[in-house]
């Protein structure tokens, strides 16, 4: 049997041969971040396979994109662009209802991740909070407006700290959400501290977390979550020290070796 390292992170061997899934394992983590390594907690490659194939199970089941880009957890950051064209087939218009507000009136999500936000803010209303959805989908071309008009009011450097480049972003998926005030003051307020605690149990991980700036490419912001499923926030949490970059980028190795 072969178990994640708790010092290296590394499979570790003995003489039984090694189950092919494994070995594929093995040259996933090494291929990974030492901060990721340092992330992932000794336990059996075979909990970890088990849970790993629960997650592409349940993504795997996702209505997709006529591209091709057919899952939830596709991998958009400072080094790794969505397809030329990226547009989601199932957006949906965002209208204030009697359990979730929006900020303004063309705002759209994905219909899968529009479901999951309805029921999560259905929840958060018994608990007397009231979320707010200030924005979400971004094409391309505005994306692209947003970047530059970034860049022309503080800089390159600053702006590559708050805002992503046209087709890294986010919210080019049509499944991340941008909640109230859009500020460092969000984390204190009641919605902001509902969502950090329960976010998850809906299937919305926080993109940039506090002090991961190194990782993420980004600030932390307390307002910004995407929707990747449960079966993802479960993973997340249990294996990679619920950082949702390494998550990604591990599943998008996983996917291409």
């Amino acid at each position: 049997m072969i178990f994640l390292c708790s010092c290296t992170k590394k499979p570790v061997k003995n003489a039984l041969k090694i189950n092919p899934e494994i070995e594929k394992l093995g040259i996933v983590l090494s291929s990974m971040s030492e901060q990721c390594k340092n992330a992932v907690p000794n336990g059996k490659s075979t909990d970890f396979l088990l849970d790993l194939h629960k997650v592409l199970a349940s993504d795997s089941t996702i209505p997709g994109m006529e591209n091709g880009q057919k899952n939830l957890l596709l991998l958009c950051d400072k080094k790794h662009f969505l397809p030329d064209g990226y547009e989601p087939n199932d957006l949906v218009i965002l209208k204030g209802n009697k359990f979730y507000d929006v900020s303004k009136d063309d705002i759209k999500l994905r219909k899968i991740a529009e479901n999951s936000l309805r029921k999560m803010a259905e929840d958060a209303k018994k608990d007397g909070i009231t979320l707010v959805v200030s924005s979400s989908y971004r094409s391309f071309d505005y994306q692209k407006i947003v970047y530059e008009r970034l860049v022309k009011e503080d800089g390159q450097i600053e702006a590559d700290r708050e805002s992503a480049k046209p087709g890294t972003s986010q919210h080019q998926t049509g499944c991340a959400v941008d909640f109230g005030s859009i500020d460092d003051s969000f984390a204190q307020t009641d919605a902001g501290k509902w969502l950090f605690e329960n976010a998850h149990k809906y299937g919305w991980s926080l993109s940039f977390p506090d002090g991961f700036e190194e990782i993420t490419g980004y600030r932390y912001e307390c307002w910004h979550y995407r929707y990747i499923g449960v079966q993802a926030c479960e993973f997340q949490k249990k294996w990679f020290s619920d950082v949702q970059q390494f998550m990604l980028e591990f599943i998008d190795k996983w996917r291409k070796v």
